[in-house]
Protein backbone atom coordinates (compact mmCIF):
# COMPACT_ATOMS: atom_id res chain seq x y z
CA UNK A 1 0.00 0.00 0.00
CA UNK A 2 2.78 2.02 0.83
CA UNK A 3 4.48 1.82 -2.72
CA UNK A 4 0.81 2.18 -4.58
CA UNK A 5 0.74 5.47 -2.65
CA UNK A 6 4.40 6.51 -3.85
CA UNK A 7 3.44 5.61 -7.31
CA UNK A 8 0.66 7.82 -7.37
CA UNK A 9 2.04 10.41 -5.81
CA UNK A 10 3.60 13.11 -8.06
CA UNK A 11 6.27 14.14 -6.34
CA UNK A 12 8.76 12.33 -8.81
CA UNK A 13 6.89 13.00 -12.07
CA UNK A 14 7.10 16.85 -11.24
CA UNK A 15 11.16 16.66 -10.49
CA UNK A 16 11.52 15.17 -14.05
CA UNK A 17 9.12 17.59 -15.52
CA UNK A 18 11.06 20.25 -14.24
CA UNK A 19 14.47 18.75 -14.46
CA UNK A 20 16.96 20.55 -16.58
CA UNK A 21 20.48 19.05 -16.39
CA UNK A 22 21.67 15.95 -16.32
CA UNK A 23 23.35 16.10 -12.91
CA UNK A 24 19.47 16.74 -11.54
CA UNK A 25 18.65 13.70 -13.18
CA UNK A 26 20.84 12.01 -11.99
CA UNK A 27 19.87 12.57 -8.02
CA UNK A 28 16.45 11.85 -9.18
CA UNK A 29 17.14 8.70 -10.88
CA UNK A 30 19.19 7.29 -7.55
CA UNK A 31 16.05 8.61 -5.76
CA UNK A 32 14.15 6.29 -7.21
CA UNK A 33 16.60 3.15 -6.82
CA UNK A 34 16.53 3.78 -3.38
CA UNK A 35 13.09 4.27 -3.00
CA UNK A 36 12.97 0.88 -5.58
CA UNK A 37 10.34 3.06 -7.65
CA UNK A 38 12.89 2.30 -10.20
CA UNK A 39 11.49 -1.26 -10.81
CA UNK A 40 8.11 0.24 -11.84
CA UNK A 41 7.42 0.47 -15.86
CA UNK A 42 5.96 3.61 -16.05
CA UNK A 43 8.79 5.28 -13.50
CA UNK A 44 11.44 3.92 -15.64
CA UNK A 45 9.63 4.93 -18.35
CA UNK A 46 10.07 8.31 -17.78
CA UNK A 47 13.18 8.96 -16.41
CA UNK A 48 14.03 7.09 -20.00
CA UNK A 49 12.22 10.20 -21.28
CA UNK A 50 13.56 12.59 -19.58
CA UNK A 51 16.78 11.33 -19.80
CA UNK A 52 16.67 11.42 -23.81
CA UNK A 53 17.13 15.03 -23.32
CA UNK A 54 20.38 15.13 -22.11
CA UNK A 55 22.83 12.14 -22.78
CA UNK A 56 21.72 9.28 -25.61
CA UNK A 57 24.40 6.73 -23.64
CA UNK A 58 22.89 7.12 -20.40
CA UNK A 59 19.30 7.01 -22.12
CA UNK A 60 20.56 3.43 -23.70
CA UNK A 61 21.90 2.52 -20.32
CA UNK A 62 18.62 3.01 -18.60
CA UNK A 63 16.72 1.08 -21.71
CA UNK A 64 19.43 -2.35 -20.95
CA UNK A 65 18.19 -1.99 -17.61
CA UNK A 66 15.04 -2.49 -18.09
CA UNK A 67 13.13 -5.94 -17.68
CA UNK A 68 10.03 -5.02 -19.37
CA UNK A 69 10.45 -2.75 -22.77
CA UNK A 70 7.01 -0.97 -23.55
CA UNK A 71 6.23 0.55 -27.43
CA UNK A 72 6.61 3.81 -25.47
CA UNK A 73 9.85 2.82 -24.39
CA UNK A 74 11.03 1.69 -28.23
CA UNK A 75 9.47 5.24 -29.45
CA UNK A 76 11.56 7.01 -27.33
CA UNK A 77 14.95 5.24 -27.73
CA UNK A 78 14.64 5.28 -31.70
CA UNK A 79 13.71 9.56 -31.44
CA UNK A 80 16.58 10.15 -29.17
CA UNK A 81 19.23 8.40 -31.96
CA UNK A 82 16.94 10.30 -34.94
CA UNK A 83 18.99 13.40 -33.36
CA UNK A 84 22.40 11.93 -33.45
CA UNK A 85 25.14 10.49 -35.96
CA UNK A 86 23.89 7.12 -35.12
CA UNK A 87 20.61 7.20 -36.76
CA UNK A 88 21.12 3.37 -37.75
CA UNK A 89 20.58 2.26 -34.52
CA UNK A 90 16.89 3.60 -34.71
CA UNK A 91 16.20 0.36 -37.41
CA UNK A 92 18.65 -1.79 -35.15
CA UNK A 93 15.75 -0.78 -32.05
CA UNK A 94 12.86 -1.68 -34.64
CA UNK A 95 14.50 -4.73 -35.12
CA UNK A 96 14.89 -5.93 -31.72
CA UNK A 97 11.17 -4.70 -31.12
CA UNK A 98 9.56 -7.11 -33.74
CA UNK A 99 11.90 -9.80 -32.46
CA UNK A 100 9.91 -9.19 -28.85
CA UNK A 101 6.88 -8.62 -30.27
CA UNK A 102 5.68 -5.52 -29.80
CA UNK A 103 3.69 -3.83 -32.01
CA UNK A 104 4.34 -0.29 -33.21
CA UNK A 105 1.65 2.63 -32.84
CA UNK A 106 0.61 5.47 -34.78
CA UNK A 107 3.86 7.31 -33.35
CA UNK A 108 6.31 4.47 -34.68
CA UNK A 109 6.52 4.80 -37.88
CA UNK A 110 6.62 8.84 -38.41
CA UNK A 111 10.00 8.45 -35.60
CA UNK A 112 11.37 5.28 -37.47
CA UNK A 113 11.40 7.36 -41.20
CA UNK A 114 14.01 9.73 -38.92
CA UNK A 115 16.26 7.59 -38.42
CA UNK A 116 16.46 6.37 -42.01
CA UNK A 117 20.26 7.20 -43.33
CA UNK A 118 19.84 6.18 -46.31
CA UNK A 119 17.34 5.82 -49.29
CA UNK A 120 17.34 1.77 -48.63
CA UNK A 121 16.45 2.14 -45.00
CA UNK A 122 13.50 4.49 -46.30
CA UNK A 123 12.38 1.88 -48.79
CA UNK A 124 13.02 -0.90 -45.69
CA UNK A 125 10.35 0.99 -43.36
CA UNK A 126 8.31 1.75 -46.30
CA UNK A 127 7.60 -1.72 -46.62
CA UNK A 128 6.81 -2.06 -43.07
CA UNK A 129 4.20 0.70 -43.37
CA UNK A 130 2.59 -1.51 -45.81
CA UNK A 131 2.82 -4.41 -43.52
CA UNK A 132 0.83 -2.77 -40.61
CA UNK A 133 -1.50 -1.20 -42.65
CA UNK A 134 -0.22 2.21 -41.80
CA UNK A 135 -0.29 3.89 -45.36
CA UNK A 136 -3.60 6.02 -44.67
CA UNK A 137 -1.83 7.85 -41.83
CA UNK A 138 -1.39 11.49 -42.72
CA UNK A 139 1.78 12.12 -40.51
CA UNK A 140 3.41 8.64 -41.79
CA UNK A 141 3.03 10.08 -45.94
CA UNK A 142 4.12 13.46 -44.67
CA UNK A 143 6.96 11.83 -42.97
CA UNK A 144 8.33 9.33 -45.89
CA UNK A 145 7.39 12.07 -48.60
CA UNK A 146 9.69 14.56 -46.80
CA UNK A 147 12.51 11.81 -46.50
CA UNK A 148 12.26 10.51 -50.34
CA UNK A 149 12.54 14.17 -51.12
CA UNK A 150 15.41 15.24 -48.86
CA UNK A 151 17.19 12.09 -50.59
CA UNK A 152 16.36 13.32 -54.12
CA UNK A 153 13.96 10.57 -54.92
CA UNK A 154 10.94 12.80 -55.93
CA UNK A 155 8.89 10.47 -57.76
CA UNK A 156 8.77 7.81 -54.80
CA UNK A 157 7.96 10.99 -53.05
CA UNK A 158 4.86 12.12 -55.77
CA UNK A 159 3.80 8.25 -55.85
CA UNK A 160 3.43 8.65 -51.80
CA UNK A 161 1.27 11.94 -52.08
CA UNK A 162 -0.49 10.62 -55.10
CA UNK A 163 -1.54 7.78 -53.04
CA UNK A 164 -2.72 9.47 -50.33
CA UNK A 165 -6.15 9.57 -49.45
CA UNK A 166 -6.40 12.55 -47.19
CA UNK A 167 -4.13 14.97 -48.32
CA UNK A 168 -4.38 17.48 -45.53
CA UNK A 169 -2.64 20.72 -45.26
CA UNK A 170 0.55 19.05 -43.24
CA UNK A 171 0.59 16.51 -46.34
CA UNK A 172 0.60 19.22 -49.36
CA UNK A 173 3.00 21.22 -47.19
CA UNK A 174 5.28 18.01 -46.97
CA UNK A 175 5.40 17.46 -50.85
CA UNK A 176 5.39 21.41 -51.65
CA UNK A 177 8.47 22.19 -49.32
CA UNK A 178 10.24 18.58 -50.84
CA UNK A 179 9.37 20.12 -54.46
CA UNK A 180 11.14 23.37 -54.09
CA UNK A 181 13.89 21.17 -52.40
CA UNK A 182 14.33 19.55 -55.79
CA UNK A 183 14.01 22.68 -57.73
CA UNK A 184 10.32 21.49 -59.30
CA UNK A 185 8.75 25.03 -59.01
CA UNK A 186 5.42 24.40 -60.83
CA UNK A 187 5.06 21.35 -59.18
CA UNK A 188 5.04 23.06 -56.23
CA UNK A 189 2.82 25.87 -56.91
CA UNK A 190 0.30 23.33 -58.46
CA UNK A 191 -0.51 21.54 -55.10
CA UNK A 192 -0.38 25.17 -53.63
CA UNK A 193 -3.40 26.00 -56.31
CA UNK A 194 -5.38 22.88 -56.07
CA UNK A 195 -5.41 23.14 -51.99
CA UNK A 196 -8.96 23.71 -50.77
CA UNK A 197 -7.36 24.29 -46.93
CA UNK A 198 -3.90 26.73 -46.89
CA UNK A 199 -2.68 27.97 -43.02
CA UNK A 200 0.49 30.32 -42.70
CA UNK A 201 2.99 27.24 -42.71
CA UNK A 202 1.53 26.35 -46.32
CA UNK A 203 2.24 30.04 -47.62
CA UNK A 204 5.57 30.25 -45.61
CA UNK A 205 6.74 27.12 -47.52
CA UNK A 206 5.40 28.38 -50.55
CA UNK A 207 7.40 32.03 -50.08
CA UNK A 208 10.91 30.22 -48.53
CA UNK A 209 10.71 27.66 -51.58
CA UNK A 210 9.83 30.28 -53.80
CA UNK A 211 12.56 32.54 -52.57
CA UNK A 212 15.39 29.33 -52.60
CA UNK A 213 14.29 29.18 -56.51
CA UNK A 214 15.32 32.31 -57.25
CA UNK A 215 11.63 33.37 -58.05
CA UNK A 216 11.10 36.66 -55.74
CA UNK A 217 8.92 38.24 -58.14
CA UNK A 218 6.14 35.87 -57.41
CA UNK A 219 7.28 35.38 -53.53
CA UNK A 220 6.33 38.95 -53.06
CA UNK A 221 3.17 38.73 -55.17
CA UNK A 222 2.40 36.26 -52.95
CA UNK A 223 3.31 37.55 -49.45
CA UNK A 224 0.49 40.45 -50.93
CA UNK A 225 -1.79 37.55 -51.32
CA UNK A 226 -0.79 36.55 -47.55
CA UNK A 227 -1.26 39.93 -46.16
CA UNK A 228 -4.75 40.72 -48.43
CA UNK A 229 -5.78 37.40 -46.48
CA UNK A 230 -5.41 38.62 -42.63
CA UNK A 231 -6.02 36.13 -40.64
CA UNK A 232 -3.01 34.30 -40.81
CA UNK A 233 0.06 34.74 -38.44
CA UNK A 234 3.46 36.08 -40.58
CA UNK A 235 6.27 33.74 -38.84
CA UNK A 236 9.44 34.96 -38.59
CA UNK A 237 10.43 32.28 -41.96
CA UNK A 238 8.28 34.22 -44.01
CA UNK A 239 9.33 37.79 -43.20
CA UNK A 240 12.86 36.94 -43.30
CA UNK A 241 12.18 35.71 -46.89
CA UNK A 242 10.18 38.43 -47.92
CA UNK A 243 12.85 41.12 -47.08
CA UNK A 244 15.51 38.74 -49.30
CA UNK A 245 13.44 38.68 -52.05
CA UNK A 246 12.43 42.49 -51.92
CA UNK A 247 16.25 43.38 -50.94
CA UNK A 248 17.21 41.13 -54.74
CA UNK A 249 14.60 42.80 -56.91
CA UNK A 250 14.46 46.22 -54.72
CA UNK A 251 11.05 46.22 -53.78
CA UNK A 252 11.42 48.81 -51.30
CA UNK A 253 7.99 49.61 -50.33
CA UNK A 254 7.18 46.20 -49.49
CA UNK A 255 10.01 45.88 -47.49
CA UNK A 256 9.64 48.69 -45.52
CA UNK A 257 6.10 47.86 -45.16
CA UNK A 258 7.61 44.14 -42.91
CA UNK A 259 9.72 46.23 -40.79
CA UNK A 260 6.46 48.68 -40.20
CA UNK A 261 4.79 45.71 -39.52
CA UNK A 262 7.40 44.42 -36.90
CA UNK A 263 7.61 47.90 -35.38
CA UNK A 264 3.65 48.43 -34.71
CA UNK A 265 3.22 44.81 -33.66
CA UNK A 266 6.10 44.94 -30.83
CA UNK A 267 7.19 42.20 -32.59
CA UNK A 268 10.86 41.64 -31.36
CA UNK A 269 13.33 42.43 -34.40
CA UNK A 270 15.58 39.19 -33.28
CA UNK A 271 18.67 38.25 -34.81
CA UNK A 272 17.92 36.51 -38.07
CA UNK A 273 15.16 39.41 -38.49
CA UNK A 274 17.95 42.26 -37.71
CA UNK A 275 20.27 40.86 -40.38
CA UNK A 276 17.93 40.41 -42.90
CA UNK A 277 17.02 43.95 -42.42
CA UNK A 278 20.16 45.04 -42.64
CA UNK A 279 20.34 43.21 -46.22
CA UNK A 280 17.42 44.79 -47.69
CA UNK A 281 17.95 48.30 -46.85
CA UNK A 282 21.62 47.97 -47.75
CA UNK A 283 20.59 46.80 -51.51
CA UNK A 284 18.00 49.27 -51.72
CA UNK A 285 20.78 51.87 -51.33
CA UNK A 286 19.32 52.80 -48.43
CA UNK A 287 22.46 52.03 -45.95
CA UNK A 288 21.70 55.17 -43.27
CA UNK A 289 18.35 53.22 -42.39
CA UNK A 290 20.58 49.24 -42.37
CA UNK A 291 23.61 51.39 -39.88
CA UNK A 292 20.08 52.06 -37.57
CA UNK A 293 18.60 48.77 -37.73
CA UNK A 294 22.36 47.76 -36.69
CA UNK A 295 22.99 49.82 -33.87
CA UNK A 296 19.80 48.64 -32.17
CA UNK A 297 20.31 44.91 -32.32
CA UNK A 298 21.16 44.13 -28.69
CA UNK A 299 22.82 41.13 -29.71
CA UNK A 300 25.22 40.82 -33.34
CA UNK A 301 26.52 37.67 -34.28
CA UNK A 302 29.39 37.46 -37.06
CA UNK A 303 26.45 36.84 -39.78
CA UNK A 304 25.08 40.32 -38.81
CA UNK A 305 28.80 42.20 -38.56
CA UNK A 306 29.46 40.48 -42.07
CA UNK A 307 25.85 41.88 -43.59
CA UNK A 308 26.85 45.62 -42.42
CA UNK A 309 30.47 45.47 -43.15
CA UNK A 310 29.34 44.39 -46.89
CA UNK A 311 26.54 47.01 -47.06
CA UNK A 312 28.70 49.62 -46.62
CA UNK A 313 31.09 48.53 -49.05
CA UNK A 314 28.69 48.00 -51.79
CA UNK A 315 27.26 51.50 -51.28
CA UNK A 316 30.36 53.31 -51.73
CA UNK A 317 31.75 53.68 -48.08
CA UNK A 318 34.68 51.70 -48.12
CA UNK A 319 36.63 53.60 -45.13
CA UNK A 320 33.44 52.58 -43.15
CA UNK A 321 33.29 49.65 -43.77
CA UNK A 322 36.70 49.13 -42.73
CA UNK A 323 36.37 51.11 -39.78
CA UNK A 324 33.49 49.17 -38.84
CA UNK A 325 35.86 45.65 -39.80
CA UNK A 326 38.16 46.85 -36.59
CA UNK A 327 35.97 47.49 -34.18
CA UNK A 328 34.66 44.01 -34.99
CA UNK A 329 38.21 42.90 -34.78
CA UNK A 330 38.21 45.15 -31.13
CA UNK A 331 34.65 44.05 -29.44
CA UNK A 332 33.34 42.02 -31.80
CA UNK A 333 32.85 38.05 -32.94
CA UNK A 334 35.33 36.45 -34.36
CA UNK A 335 35.53 37.38 -38.36
CA UNK A 336 35.09 34.19 -40.64
CA UNK A 337 35.11 33.52 -44.54
CA UNK A 338 32.20 35.63 -45.34
CA UNK A 339 33.19 38.81 -43.14
CA UNK A 340 36.76 38.52 -45.37
CA UNK A 341 34.88 38.49 -48.66
CA UNK A 342 32.87 41.89 -47.28
CA UNK A 343 35.58 43.52 -46.19
CA UNK A 344 37.64 42.88 -49.57
CA UNK A 345 34.71 44.16 -51.32
CA UNK A 346 35.42 47.10 -49.03
CA UNK A 347 39.01 47.68 -50.74
CA UNK A 348 37.64 47.54 -54.13
CA UNK A 349 39.99 50.85 -54.84
CA UNK A 350 43.17 51.44 -56.38
CA UNK A 351 43.94 52.81 -53.08
CA UNK A 352 43.66 50.29 -51.20
CA UNK A 353 45.09 47.50 -52.75
CA UNK A 354 47.84 47.11 -50.45
CA UNK A 355 45.38 47.39 -47.67
CA UNK A 356 43.51 43.76 -49.15
CA UNK A 357 46.93 41.98 -49.44
CA UNK A 358 47.63 42.73 -45.45
CA UNK A 359 43.94 41.10 -45.39
CA UNK A 360 44.51 38.38 -47.05
CA UNK A 361 47.35 37.58 -45.40
CA UNK A 362 45.81 38.05 -42.29
CA UNK A 363 43.16 36.52 -42.47
CA UNK A 364 44.54 32.68 -42.64
CA UNK A 365 47.94 33.56 -39.95
CA UNK A 366 45.78 35.40 -37.53
CA UNK A 367 41.94 33.81 -37.56
CA UNK A 368 43.33 30.37 -39.67
CA UNK A 369 40.60 31.10 -42.60
CA UNK A 370 41.80 29.34 -45.87
CA UNK A 371 40.98 31.73 -48.60
CA UNK A 372 38.50 30.51 -51.30
CA UNK A 373 37.57 31.07 -54.53
CA UNK A 374 35.58 33.93 -53.57
CA UNK A 375 38.53 35.92 -51.57
CA UNK A 376 40.98 35.42 -54.32
CA UNK A 377 38.15 36.61 -56.90
CA UNK A 378 38.01 39.49 -54.99
CA UNK A 379 41.71 40.21 -55.11
CA UNK A 380 41.23 39.19 -59.05
CA UNK A 381 38.86 41.70 -59.46
CA UNK A 382 40.36 44.17 -57.27
CA UNK A 383 43.87 44.13 -59.54
CA UNK A 384 42.14 44.29 -62.95
CA UNK A 385 40.74 47.34 -61.87
CA UNK A 386 43.81 48.96 -60.52
CA UNK A 387 45.43 47.94 -64.06
CA UNK A 388 47.42 45.55 -62.43
CA UNK A 389 46.72 42.95 -64.77
CA UNK A 390 50.08 41.20 -64.53
CA UNK A 391 50.00 40.69 -60.74
CA UNK A 392 46.57 39.88 -61.30
CA UNK A 393 47.72 36.59 -63.58
CA UNK A 394 50.44 35.69 -61.68
CA UNK A 395 48.10 35.41 -58.14
CA UNK A 396 45.55 33.61 -61.16
CA UNK A 397 48.46 30.98 -61.32
CA UNK A 398 49.33 30.45 -58.06
CA UNK A 399 45.40 29.75 -56.68
CA UNK A 400 45.60 26.62 -55.14
CA UNK A 401 42.22 25.93 -57.24
CA UNK A 402 41.00 26.61 -60.90
CA UNK A 403 40.13 29.76 -61.56
CA UNK A 404 36.52 30.04 -62.60
CA UNK A 405 33.80 32.11 -65.00
CA UNK A 406 33.81 34.90 -62.84
CA UNK A 407 37.43 35.27 -62.59
CA UNK A 408 38.29 35.13 -65.79
CA UNK A 409 35.15 37.28 -66.37
CA UNK A 410 36.77 39.88 -63.94
CA UNK A 411 40.55 39.64 -65.52
CA UNK A 412 38.42 40.58 -68.70
CA UNK A 413 36.99 43.82 -67.48
CA UNK A 414 40.68 45.04 -67.00
CA UNK A 415 42.01 44.07 -69.97
CA UNK A 416 38.86 45.82 -71.95
CA UNK A 417 39.44 49.08 -69.67
CA UNK A 418 43.26 49.24 -70.42
CA UNK A 419 43.24 47.93 -73.85
CA UNK A 420 44.88 44.44 -73.40
CA UNK A 421 43.60 42.65 -75.93
CA UNK A 422 45.65 40.07 -76.45
CA UNK A 423 45.54 39.05 -72.54
CA UNK A 424 41.39 39.77 -72.65
CA UNK A 425 41.28 37.28 -75.48
CA UNK A 426 43.02 34.43 -73.83
CA UNK A 427 41.10 35.15 -70.63
CA UNK A 428 37.70 34.96 -73.27
CA UNK A 429 38.55 31.95 -74.28
CA UNK A 430 39.03 30.63 -70.82
CA UNK A 431 35.73 31.69 -69.63
CA UNK A 432 33.42 30.40 -72.76
CA UNK A 433 35.44 26.58 -71.86
CA UNK A 434 34.11 26.81 -68.30
CA UNK A 435 30.56 28.29 -69.23
CA UNK A 436 29.77 27.49 -72.45
CA UNK A 437 25.84 28.26 -72.00
CA UNK A 438 26.50 31.77 -70.45
CA UNK A 439 25.36 34.66 -72.79
CA UNK A 440 26.72 36.91 -71.21
CA UNK A 441 30.59 35.68 -71.09
CA UNK A 442 29.65 36.15 -74.90
CA UNK A 443 29.00 39.49 -75.30
CA UNK A 444 31.96 40.57 -73.58
CA UNK A 445 34.22 38.95 -75.48
CA UNK A 446 32.28 40.14 -78.30
CA UNK A 447 32.45 43.75 -77.51
CA UNK A 448 36.37 43.23 -77.46
CA UNK A 449 36.22 41.73 -80.98
CA UNK A 450 34.18 44.91 -81.98
CA UNK A 451 36.39 47.97 -80.08
CA UNK A 452 39.71 45.92 -81.63
CA UNK A 453 37.62 46.01 -85.29
CA UNK A 454 37.75 42.18 -85.64
CA UNK A 455 34.52 41.46 -86.98
CA UNK A 456 35.30 38.02 -88.43
CA UNK A 457 35.76 37.57 -84.59
CA UNK A 458 31.93 38.74 -83.52
CA UNK A 459 30.92 36.56 -86.58
CA UNK A 460 32.59 33.76 -85.20
CA UNK A 461 31.23 34.31 -81.73
CA UNK A 462 27.70 34.39 -83.07
CA UNK A 463 28.39 31.28 -85.05
CA UNK A 464 29.56 29.59 -82.01
CA UNK A 465 26.32 30.31 -80.08
CA UNK A 466 23.62 29.48 -82.62
CA UNK A 467 26.16 25.51 -83.04
CA UNK A 468 25.93 25.49 -79.05
CA UNK A 469 22.23 26.77 -78.84
CA UNK A 470 23.02 29.50 -76.29
CA UNK A 471 20.06 31.38 -75.15
CA UNK A 472 20.72 34.55 -74.99
CA UNK A 473 19.28 36.58 -71.75
CA UNK A 474 17.64 40.04 -72.50
CA UNK A 475 18.73 43.10 -70.72
CA UNK A 476 16.34 44.47 -67.77
CA UNK A 477 15.77 47.08 -65.57
CA UNK A 478 13.32 47.72 -63.15
CA UNK A 479 11.57 50.28 -61.25
CA UNK A 480 9.07 50.48 -57.99
CA UNK A 481 5.85 52.08 -58.48
CA UNK A 482 3.27 52.18 -55.47
CA UNK A 483 4.44 49.26 -54.19
CA UNK A 484 4.42 47.40 -57.38
CA UNK A 485 7.64 46.35 -59.09
CA UNK A 486 7.81 47.11 -62.59
CA UNK A 487 10.23 45.43 -64.82
CA UNK A 488 11.48 46.41 -68.39
CA UNK A 489 13.05 44.15 -71.04
CA UNK A 490 15.13 44.91 -74.14
CA UNK A 491 13.14 45.10 -76.87
CA UNK A 492 10.16 43.71 -74.78
CA UNK A 493 6.53 43.44 -75.41
CA UNK A 494 5.21 41.45 -72.72
CA UNK A 495 4.30 44.61 -70.66
CA UNK A 496 0.33 45.36 -70.37
CA UNK A 497 0.72 48.97 -70.89
CA UNK A 498 3.87 48.90 -73.43
CA UNK A 499 1.50 51.09 -76.06
CA UNK A 500 1.62 53.91 -73.40
CA UNK A 501 5.42 53.96 -72.57
CA UNK A 502 5.93 53.65 -76.28
CA UNK A 503 3.89 56.82 -77.16
CA UNK A 504 5.78 57.94 -73.68
CA UNK A 505 9.29 57.56 -75.54
CA UNK A 506 8.08 59.03 -78.93
CA UNK A 507 7.26 62.36 -77.13
CA UNK A 508 10.51 62.06 -75.25
CA UNK A 509 12.34 61.46 -77.97
CA UNK A 510 10.80 64.86 -79.90
CA UNK A 511 11.96 66.88 -76.69
CA UNK A 512 15.45 65.80 -77.09
CA UNK A 513 15.66 66.64 -80.38
CA UNK A 514 14.00 70.12 -79.97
Amino acid sequence: MTILKTISNPQYLNLLQKCSTMDQLKQIHAQTITTGLARFTYIASKLLACSSKFDINHTHKIFAQKTIHTIFDYNTMMLSYSNTPRKNMGLFLYTQMCKNEVDPDEYTFPILIKTCACFVSVCQVHGQVFKYGNVSDVYVSSSLICMYSGYKVVNFAKRVFEECEYKNVVCCTSFITGCFGNGLVENARKVFEEMRERNDVTYSAMISGLVRNERFDEAIELFKEMEGIGVLKMNRLVLVSVLNACGVVGAFDVGRRVHCRLVDKSVGIDLELGTALIDFYAKCGEIEKAEDVFSKLRFKDVVTWSAMVLGLATNGKNEMALKLFKEMEEKGPVPNDITFVAVLVACNHETLVKEAWWLLGKMSKVYNVRPTIEHYGCMVDLLARSGQLKRAQILIKLMPMAPDGAIWGSFMHGCLTYNETRLGEKAGKHMLELEPQHSGRYVLLANMYGDMGSWEGVANLRNMMKRRKVVTAPGWSFIEVNGIVQKFFADGQCHPRVKDLREILKVLNKVSMT
